[in-house]
């Protein structure tokens, strides 16, 4: 995870104005995962084919080749010299004598050649060709990469918190996690995910992963003081976007909000009131879990209010309604703020949600 002590990172100074090409490998693009055994049987299929249209083209002009074994080719040999001539083997026993057979073998056998040859070699290819292409799509997302969510820390936090964000329909591609560890960026990547590999305490790295163009940033290191020097370094980047920390102890929540963070999680407190509540109640629990988790029940969601609603109550309105956004702050139903609507609210209340 990221930690401000034994920066496995150290060497990645200067990345933002590293070439795209020199990024392969700490920036990784998420790409279309296709089965291994698939890929296999579509290049083993696509070589048989080219096999059999070779021994096709052959068999139909069989009599402009000389066999030196027999007077008259049949499907067999057919077979066997498109079997030498596109594995470039060539034993010469059958070869073509007559100038339509010779032009048949110009213009069709080789062409087939060359395909059988780069389907076998395909594989190698590939290979070869993937930091290219990776450095071709970094280029590509790094300019066109805009209002994302970056995720700092890929833990349980982290996970939990991206798995939210899917539940509400954010496409995996908008969403960048930053992390130190490699085995914790291939789950990410598996998934879909951008990844940037290194510490976000380093703003370089904070600026690899476009923080400077996010709409918000999810700090879910493993640390308080990781978390503090995380905020503090993507608020100076990033004056606008939408900050939300995890801490451990609530004594360091004071700490976040002076760094920059809109929102700040005590993640100990938060589990010990939970584990509290669950002895006497646990079905408050369960409804807390419930509004917590937006692929069924119930779901705490955000919207604007309509201009029919400006200057009523929200005790009102056909939706349960919890509190009031007004000016980035949060008024709760009841208070006598929230007995008049006004333009640019944003309402909080109930949403249901299909399973």
């Amino acid at each position: 995870m990221i930690s401000v002590f034994g920066d496995s990172s150290r060497g990645l100074a200067g990345l933002t104005d590293r070439p795209d090409f020199a990024l392969v490998g700490v920036l990784r693009i998420p790409a279309v995962q296709a089965s291994p055994w698939y890929s296999l049987l579509r290049r083993l299929g696509l070589a048989v084919a080219l096999l059999v249209a070779a021994t096709l083209v052959v068999y139909i002009g069989r009599d402009g080749y000389h066999d030196n074994a027999r007077d008259k080719m049949d499907l067999l040999d057919c077979a066997y010299y498109a079997t030498v001539s596109l594995s470039t083997t060539g034993y010469g026993d059958i070869t073509p004598v007559t100038p339509t057979a010779r032009l048949i073998n110009i213009l069709v056998v080789t062409p087939l050649r060359i395909l059988f040859l780069i389907v076998l070699v395909g594989t190698t290819l590939a290979v070869l060709t993937e930091r290219s292409r990776q450095a071709f799509k970094i280029q590509r997302w790094r300019r066109t990469v805009r209002n994302h969510t970056v995720v700092v820390g890929y833990g349980t936090k982290g996970r939990t918190a991206v798995d939210a964000m899917l539940a509400d329909g954010v496409q995996p591609g908008d969403i960048v996690v930053v992390d130190t560890d490699p085995q914790v960026l291939d789950f990410a990547a598996n998934a879909g995910l951008v990844t940037v590999h290194g510490s976000a305490t380093r703003s370089d790295v904070l600026r690899l992963a476009g923080v400077q163009h996010a709409s918000a940033v999810v700090v879910a290191a493993n640390r308080d003081d990781t978390a503090v020097l995380v905020t503090l370094t993507a608020r100076e980047i990033n004056p606008r976007a939408k900050i939300s920390a995890a801490v451990r102890e609530a004594e360091n929540t004071h700490l976040l909000r002076q760094s920059g963070a809109d929102s700040v999680v005590v993640s100990s407190e938060t589990a010990g009131r939970l584990l509290g509540i669950a002895t006497t109640t646990p079905a408050v629990v369960d409804m807390i879990e419930d509004l917590l988790t937006p692929e069924a029940g119930f779901a705490i969601a955000e919207r604007d209010v309509e201009t029919e609603e400006i200057g009523g109550s929200p005790r009102h309105l056909r939706d349960i309604v919890l509190g009031v956004v007004r000016d980035g702050r949060l008024i709760r139903v009841g208070d006598p703020e929230t007995d008049a609507l006004e333009t640019g609210d944003k309402l909080l209340y109930l949403r249901r949600v299909h399973a």
